[in-house]
């Protein structure tokens, strides 16, 4: 499966700073310190209806973590996945009368142009889940041959019991846990399971269902967790730097994923950091393709909005917080995105060199963006109102706006 084109990142002078961010694991701020090549994975769609606001404001947050590597000078090594299949897609499919392939292939397309328009960076290796089986099916037979899985009426499920670190990324509760095991297509209360949060590697065929050959697993196919697990051990290995994702990830998804490779692996831990993005909303209620409450970056750029301005919308709001979208804020990231123009249009300008470190500090303190905007914002009001003699600094701050936040001016 192939990803989207690349924009290209303006090279600035000097160098970025680490990144501090905060882990979910432990609860607190850590200072990431990567190799020459820093390794991400983060979580993709499932796509049956792309891209809504809380996807861009996911994708964005993660693009931030790139530039931020970037400008230390370092290669990133990213990777994302397609949920492919999933009950999800297969329902909708079915309600809409499609072809759920055509479903599949149609949505992440429109993924695509959306993470073009937005200009984020796109991953190294970009993997559906249907395409990584033949990879899938090894790892759930040696979880069973290891006896850390078992079959119960042919599907085949994982024992967390197995994992010694298992809870150590989302650090909650068994009851939360089953709370949110069965909110998030777990089934806790399925009978003879050894543990209700036991999740499942390989569901076998069901009538009406597309399955694939699954070797001594019989026909079936994956479940959620061992696909990204399977993708990341075969393109980034054990302890990756950033395992990243919306909130509603860390558990149960990126808990189970990490017991899953750190049992096949004997190694821990998965990844270095578990990175999570806030939720958006829309009056009043988390934006999610269940409750239909969906604002798309297609519809926004089909009816003539400027994809600088949607990301400018995104990057007003810290990637941790949640926020609620609204009319307001995208009319205040239009204003904004005007007013930015306006200073930089002009042939010379107020010295930026301060600005750029101001950005880089910002961004480096866990991805502090509206920090980062202020800062631009202080320059450009000056520049508006004052001008200067610089005659590089109009420049170097569209520059410096387009490689660590992504916009271009």
């Amino acid at each position: 499966m192939h990803a989207w084109p690349a924009s290209e990142v303006p090279a600035l002078p000097g160098k970025g700073r680490d990144l501090r961010i905060h882990d979910t694991a432990t609860g607190g701020r850590i200072t990431l310190d990567p190799g020459p090549v820093a390794r991400i994975y983060v979580c993709g769609i499932t796509p049956y209806d792309a891209t809504h606001m809380g996807h861009a404001a996911t994708y964005n947050a993660f693009d931030l973590v790139q530039r931020v590597w970037l400008d230390t000078k370092r290669q990133v090594h990213y990777v994302q996945n397609v949920t492919d299949v999933d009950d999800p897609l297969l329902e909708r499919a079915v309600r809409d009368g499609q072809d759920w392939t055509e479903l599949a292939e149609r949505e992440t397309a429109l993924f695509r142009e959306d993470m073009t328009a937005l200009r984020m960076l796109p991953p190294k290796h970009y993997i559906g889940a249907v395409e990584a089986i033949p990879g899938i099916v090894p790892l759930v037979e040696r979880l069973r041959d290891a006896g850390a899985a078992y079959e119960l009426d042919g599907d085949v499920y994982f024992s967390v019991e197995t994992d010694p670190h298992f809870g150590g990324v989302s650090n909650l509760d068994a009851e939360a846990m089953r709370l949110l095991s069965a909110e998030r297509g777990g089934d806790p209360e399925r009978p003879d399971k050894k543990n209700p949060l036991d999740p499942m590697l390989w569901m076998a065929a069901r009538e009406g269902e597309p399955s694939w050959d699954g070797a001594s697993l019989g026909p079936g196919r994956p479940g959620w967790h061992i696909e990204c697990v399977a993708i990341a051990l075969d393109h980034l290995g054990m302890g990756f730097d950033v395992q990243g994702g919306g909130s509603d990830l860390a558990f149960p998804h990126h808990e189970m994923g990490a017991s899953h490779a750190q049992v096949l692996t004997g190694e821990y831990p998965f990844a270095q950091a578990y990175v999570h993005a806030g939720m958006v909303a829309l009056d009043g209620e988390k934006m999610s393709k269940s409750k239909g409450n969906l604002v798309f970056v297609s519809k926004l750029r089909h009816d003539g909005v400027d994809p600088a301005a949607i990301r400018l919308a995104l990057l007003s709001h810290h990637y941790r917080s949640d926020w609620e979208w609204t009319d307001q804020v995208l009319a205040d990231a239009v204003e904004r995105l005007g007013r930015w123009r306006a200073a930089v249009s002009r042939p010379d300008g107020l010295p930026a060199e301060a600005l750029v470190e101001e950005v880089r500090e910002a961004l480096a303190d866990d991805l502090d963006a509206p920090a980062a905007l202020a800062a631009v914002d202080r320059w450009a009001e000056r520049q508006n109102a004052e001008g200067g003699t610089d005659e590089g600094a109009p420049g170097l701050v569209s520059r410096t706006v387009d490689a660590l936040l992504g916009v271009a001016l």
